[in-house]
């Protein structure tokens, strides 16, 4: 198999040359860029920056991610100049861009259509519905309707309870559930403020409502090849996941759902991402499960965010962006096997509260929690914070390791017990007339 070139170049003797796309503050990229090394790879790091702070920053390519018919003009010249073997998006914000520019240098990879499909949750749900796979009853309203008026739109038809979401953020952002007209009309302004912030797109400008599906959920990470789905790992999402807001903490693997629906929900996740027209590189998904069936809630066309995938590992080390490099470039990959080792679990560690992050204790306790891997506090002390569901970050990563997925679970709960947070409340002054 040579699907993106690199197996030719490592016949030639050359180190075949990746080119990486992702955001400024992306938490991923660290952990392909490291992966690329041990694989003999050479990375080339596409940024959506200005050229004059990439140089500063010792950046490779500036991208304007905003403009992807000059990003990709700009990575065309540089393959023609030196070739690459594989274009990857390393997050969602540079998912599209990296479609279209697989696409012009001849790479397997997804249409741009279908990288659309998999950032905007609207035009998915329209993809889903026109496939015959479950979709929540949906809408999509301006993003400068009047509340109260798309409440009593609402109340028809899905009908409360309700969910309220931005087209195109992750993690959760602006994601809130709404019980009755009142709770809507509230949740709707802060969302739409929380849209506004981002200076969206035109074609962004409209927020989703959809019906509330009850239920436990899961997420599935896992490579596509020419259309078919090979799952890597099934997580269990242990805390209830029932609104105001959303905030995803402990992910726990391998889930402990019994195998057919195990089964079923890898057989969901194929349907979902054909029905995107996703067909190459990696896809995490979202799914809930209650009695009326599986449902995907998410689907994006990226591997699984944050820290969390340096709980995963395929065997003999090879790390999940070990996995999806060697897809990139066209090597094979090793046999298809169970996650090796034991149970694990990473804790995105929540925000508890807005304000200014002045310190944190206990971390040495939290450590020293038996089955506890890792702590990686990401956050800064004197960082403002914001909570969900403008938060856009976490204040860390918590790993562990265990017999069972209930043993690692229970020891991500007791270090996060061990550490404290000493957040400031900040004080919004308001400026007086006169």
């Amino acid at each position: 198999m040579d699907r993106g070139g690199g197996g030719e170049l490592a016949r030639l003797g050359l180190r075949p040359r990746v080119l990486l796309l992702h955001g400024p503050t992306s938490y991923r990229a660290p952990a392909f860029v490291a992966a690329a090394e041990r694989l003999g790879l050479e990375v080339v790091r596409g940024l959506d920056l200005p050229n004059a702070l990439a140089e500063e920053w010792g950046v490779e390519a500036a991208l304007d991610f905003a403009n992807p018919e000059a990003a990709v003009e700009t990575i065309a010249t540089l393959h023609a100049a030196d070739p690459f073997a594989a274009v990857l998006a390393v997050d969602d914000a540079a998912t599209l861009l990296a479609a279209r520019a697989a696409n012009r240098l001849g790479f397997p990879a997804n249409d741009s259509g279908a990288a659309l499909a998999a950032r905007d949750k609207w035009v998915m749900r329209e993809r889903f519905a026109a496939a015959g796979v479950p979709v929540p009853a949906y809408r999509r309203f301006p993003l400068e309707a009047a509340p109260e008026e798309v409440a009593r739109e609402v109340a028809a038809s899905p009908g409360f309870p309700c969910v309220v979401k931005p087209l195109r953020l992750s993690g959760s952002r602006g994601v809130i559930r709404a019980d009755d007209a009142a709770t809507f009309a509230a949740a709707w302004s802060r969302t739409r403020r929380i849209v506004e912030a981002e200076a969206p797109p035109p074609e962004a400008a409209y927020l989703l409502v959809e019906e509330y599906l009850p239920g436990v959920e899961v997420a599935v990470e896992g490579l596509l090849t020419g259309g078919d789905l090979r799952t890597l790992a099934i997580f269990d999402k242990p805390d209830p996941l029932d609104g105001p807001f959303f905030e995803e903490t402990i992910y726990v693997t391998p889930s402990r759902l019994p195998t057919r629906t195990q089964v079923a929900i890898s057989a969901r996740t194929a349907e979902a991402a054909a029905a995107v027209g996703l067909r190459e590189g990696p896809v995490h998904a979202e799914l809930r499960i209650n009695d009326e069936g599986i449902w995907p809630i998410e689907l994006a066309g990226r591997s699984i965010g944050g820290l969390c995938s340096s709980v995963l590992e395929f065997g003999l080390g090879t790390t999940l962006e070990a996995l999806i490099l060697r897809h990139a470039v066209g090597w094979d990959l090793p046999p298809p096997s169970e996650q090796a080792g034991e149970a694990a679990g990473v804790m995105m560690i929540p925000i508890p509260r807005a304000g200014l992050l002045r310190g944190w204790s206990g971390e040495d306790a939290a450590r020293a929690v038996p089955g506890v891997t890792g702590l990686e506090i990401t956050a800064k002390p004197n960082q403002p914070l914001a909570a969900l569901p403008e938060a856009s970050s976490y204040l860390g990563f918590l790993f562990a390791r265990g017999a069972t997925p209930a043993a690692a679970e229970a020891s991500l709960r007791q270090a996060h017990a061990a550490l404290s947070f000493r957040i400031e409340r900040t004080i919004e002054l308001v400026p007086v007339a006169g």
